[in-house]
């Protein structure tokens, strides 16, 4: 990573499966709900996320399931 002018990091550009091909968008959005789902799970024993429901966690994992799914059952086409 180079430093930017104004000391802002700099990012990588995504790889073409998830930024220009076919169905980048909807994989990106998966793999950020997954990312989302395991870090509930992982932080769920520290003060702030203890105080979650339980049905909530569960809910965000039914989520990412249903959107796994639906990415390799229904893929988004190319138009």
């Amino acid at each position: 990573m180079r430093f930017a002018r104004g000391g802002l990091v700099r990012l990588p550009p995504l790889p073409p499966w998830l930024s220009s091909l076919p169905g980048a968008g909807q994989r990106l959005r998966t793999l950020r709900l997954w990312a989302l789902a395991g870090a509930v799970l992982l932080l769920r024993p520290f003060w702030p996320l203890s105080l979650l429901p339980g049905w909530v966690v569960g809910a965000l994992l039914i989520w990412a399931v249903l959107e796994l799914l639906a990415w390799i059952w229904w893929p988004r086409r190319w138009r």
